[in-house]
């Protein structure tokens, strides 16, 4: 089979629009949750009267402590959502190797969409708050990853529709992020925390039935069992030395997405005292600041589609390694911005216009745009056979690496003040664009695909269309 001939989706596989689908759901919650989980436990769980009613929330305390040093408040609140964002991407490594070795993917994702949507409701409830995290966390390493590798799946490695193809399930993944916080973090911070965490449990089951959908037509990727375990073939020297090399950038990649993962802790902390939110009278809910971040993500990425699209016409389009550097060191200035803002409200003690807003965000987004999407089809590109799923998850150790640090750094806001905090984002990532460059000039052909795209338009327009 062809399955680069399936063009039944936007010229896509059928499979990738039932993905796509459930992987939206399925963000819809998580970035319903992730908004106001921060803010759940600065406002209300963490405070007298709360914090004494939850089940194991001493043992999670020391727990904390010794990942972080001590903390309350502000400071525990923002260790606490580090920890758990952190821990959304290491649980995938079990999750992956389950599913590569036992499970199958379809099995590993419906049984994580299950756990998934009761530890939602379960927020719905302070008492079960630690119990809450934990089968989400078990939940999202059955999902996550083995959702992702089922894109890759779709594709044959010679399909130059890869990239493509995940930076549209990117775009279904940020049209969640603009959605959720008007319904989620709405609920949470105009009528109650728990009715916000309620409607994510509901967008989870939303994405397994729509998983279940298209399983049970036909759509998703077919999966080879032998002996109870996912057929595997022998590694090559070749591939040996690619997977050590994604592993190997993994700390490059961290580095490059904490101004990124800071959007979910310190920043909606800093936002709510430095932004000018109060329009007629009415405070703006924080969280929608993750949909101006998501709406303006999207639109970016549609127009890094396009553009890549357009530019593969003309020349040749630079490599997943070259569009990730290129990604990074935009990125890198959108921190700087926050550091000016913080400035201006030092020197007249009054919150900014969310022009700032817009600044930060359309330079964090255009670098994310070239990053994100990129490197999770080179990860998809360049796994070996059998190890696409353990792989990914490597691949998403990026946000575990980079949430610890934001769980650490956001910590700081109560004691560093905000043009030293951002700048301090600023240098952080200027490091991996640096590294990542070298990366690609001494090591980069570690990486090159076997198989080279088109050189010019009428070659690609034969790849597209199936011609030898």
């Amino acid at each position: 089979m062809k399955r680069h001939r399936d063009t039944a989706f936007l010229g896509h596989p059928a499979g990738l629009g039932w993905l796509a689908g459930s992987e939206f759901w399925e963000r819809f919650s998580y970035y319903g949750m992730a908004g106001l989980l921060v803010l759940y436990m600065t406002h209300q769980l963490l405070n007298p009267g709360h914090i004494e009613h939850v089940a194991g929330m001493g043992l999670f305390q020391n727990f904390m402590a010794m990942l972080y040093g001590p903390g309350s408040g502000q400071a525990l609140a923002s260790h606490i959502t580090g920890f758990y964002q952190m821990s959304v991407y290491v649980t995938p490594l079990v999750g992956g190797y389950l599913a590569d070795r036992y499970m199958g993917k379809t099995a590993a994702v419906t049984t994580g969409a299950l756990m998934m949507a009761l530890g939602h409701f379960l927020m719905a409830f302070d008492y079960s708050f630690v119990l809450a995290l934990v089968l989400l966390l078990a939940g999202v390493g059955l999902f996550k990853g083995n959702i992702a590798a089922q894109v890759g799946d779709l594709y044959s490695e010679s399909d130059p529709r890869r990239a493509d193809g995940f930076q549209i399930y990117y775009i279904g993944i940020q049209l969640s992020v603009i959605i959720s916080p008007f319904i989620c973090g709405t609920l949470g911070e105009t009528v109650g925390w728990h009715w916000g965490f309620g409607a994510a449990g509901i967008g989870m089951l939303l994405g397994l039935l729509i998983y279940l959908t298209g399983f049970l037509r036909g759509a998703l990727p077919k999966e080879q069992l032998r002996e109870g375990h996912v057929a595997r073939p022998a590694l090559t020297a070749r591939d040996k030395k690619a997977v050590w090399m994604l592993i190997a950038l993994m700390p490059v990649l961290g580095l490059s997405m904490v101004g990124n993962q800071e959007i979910f802790n310190g920043y909606l902390v800093w936002a709510e005292k430095n932004f000018q939110i109060v329009f007629f009278g009415k405070t703006m809910p924080i969280t929608w600041m993750l949909s101006l971040d998501a709406g303006i993500s999207t639109v970016l990425m549609v127009l890094s589609v396009l553009f890549w699209r357009w530019y593969a016409k003309v020349r040749r389009e630079p490599d997943e390694l070259s569009k990730m550097t290129i990604g990074i060191a935009i990125a890198a200035c959108a921190p700087l911005t926050l550091a000016l803002a913080s400035m201006v409200v030092a020197r007249t003690g009054h919150p900014v216009s969310l022009f700032w807003a817009f600044a930060f965000h359309i330079l964090n987004d255009l670098g994310f745009a070239n990053l994100l999407p990129v490197g999770l089809a080179l990860y998809s590109r360049a796994a070996p056979k059998g190890w696409e799923a353990v792989l990914i998850a490597v691949y998403y150790l990026q946000f575990a690496m980079a949430n610890y640090l934001v769980g650490y750094l956001a910590g700081l806001l109560s004691v560093m003040p905000g043009p030293q905090f951002w700048l301090m984002h600023v240098g952080l990532m200027t490091v991996p664009a640096v590294a990542l460059l070298l990366a690609r000039k001494f090591a980069g052909n570690i990486l090159a695909p076997s198989y080279k795209g088109p050189a010019s338009p009428s070659d690609r327009t034969a790849a597209k269309s199936g011609l030898p």
